[in-house]
């Protein structure tokens, strides 16, 4: 166990919290508190096992901080799909750190990861409408969106700046780097949408199709599509006789059985579909463009090697910006996430530039 163990948990603490001050369902709510008196309890046995006591808690970091604040922006559900995909790591470390001090095991240890495993593998179990809409919500939210707007800015940036440095190492005129800049934004930019836009439309056809199939077999062979609800909750650990009275009742109501079967069998959720591929093609463009500006801006206004080191540094800035944003997804140091794509851009366009160099020399000569 380390202190930044005990920042992990408190930071936890501090983000269920604050999904709970702003959850309108009351049996949500209830599990976000309690989640969050979990993760402070975690926090405060570790410092005790350190010989420290609650008052040495640390305050919740600028990372939580400003999880609070895009939360505010972007809905809370970034909060809850980001603490989700840390549970099972915060699980872990404490599963570890258990076995350094040689404490014994606590249920809660992990306790969150198997809350939200039930919530999202067996909904139909749930007690309460609650359960329902939490599982709902879960199934949908994660920080994709702003996931892919980062990672299509990255991938406009990195290799832009890669394509315009290879070509300046070429030595050719400062206009000519600018038009290549920008030809390979456009390109990129559009290959990007084009591509978003194919991926989504073909699954939302590949599972619209599926769910046709599937409501064909239920039309035609009721008895068949019953015994397989029975299998999927013997699967659950459901007991047969039990298993059997709630397919019975499902089928009772030809659409909740379709619903139920395309969930359950082929493991659609009917709300990825809602998703507009236009939408996605726009902001895939738009991402990935905003990257690429900043290699390509300063051909615009300065020529020759100043504008090469004035387009490295905006690009330099622009890595360790996307390395420290991209620590909201995996919690580790703003610093590290930073210079780590800084020392991968810098690798890539340094090589380009060498390979332009080389070229244009050879072609020179």
């Amino acid at each position: 166990m380390n202190l930044k163990s005990v920042q992990t948990e408190v930071d936890a603490s501090y983000l269920y919290q604050i999904l709970a001050e702003n959850e309108e369902d009351e049996t949500v709510k209830s599990i976000f508190t309690e989640m969050s008196d979990i993760e402070r309890g975690h926090a405060i046995s570790f410092l005790k096992n350190k010989g420290l006591t609650e008052k040495d808690l640390p305050k919740p970091s600028i990372r939580a901080r400003i999880m609070n604040k895009l939360g505010k922006i972007l809905g809370y559900d970034f909060i809850l799909g980001n603490l989700l995909e840390t549970e099972k790591n915060l699980a872990k470390g404490i599963s570890n750190a258990r076995k350094k001090t040689k404490t014994e095991v606590s249920i809660s240890d992990t306790a969150h990861v198997q809350i939200l495993q039930n919530i999202l593998n067996k909904e139909d179990k749930a007690p309460s409408s609650g359960f329902s809409r939490f599982e709902k919500r879960h199934r949908s939210v994660g920080g994709n969106a702003l996931r892919a707007a980062v990672l299509g800015a990255n991938d406009g940036l990195l290799s832009t700046f890669s394509l315009v440095m290879g070509v300046a190492g070429a030595a050719v005129e400062s206009q000519t780097v600018l038009l290549t800049g920008i030809a390979g934004l456009l390109a990129g930019s559009l290959s990007m949408a084009l591509g978003e836009w194919i991926s989504v439309k073909s699954s939302q056809e590949l599972y619209e199709n599926q769910m046709e199939i599937e409501m064909e077999e239920l039309n035609e062979n009721p008895e068949g599509e019953k015994r397989e609800i029975i299998l999927i909750y013997q699967a659950k650990g459901i007991p047969k006789e039990e298993a059997t009275e709630m397919a019975e009742k499902i089928m009772k109501d030809k659409k909740e059985a379709h619903q139920f079967l395309v969930k359950e069998e082929l493991g659609i959720n009917s709300e990825e579909l809602k998703g507009s591929a236009s939408e996605a093609a726009f902001a895939s463009f738009f991402m990935f463009a905003i990257g690429a500006i900043l290699p390509v801006f300063p051909f615009v206004f300065w020529e020759g090697n100043l504008a090469v080191y004035i387009s490295a540094g905006a690009s330099v800035i622009g890595l360790f910006f996307i390395g420290s944003v991209i620590t909201l997804f995996t919690g580790k140091s703003v610093l590290y996430s930073g210079f780590r794509m800084v020392v991968f851009g810098l690798l890539a366009a340094s090589i380009t530039f060498g390979i332009g160099k080389w070229i244009g020399v050879s072609v020179a000569g």
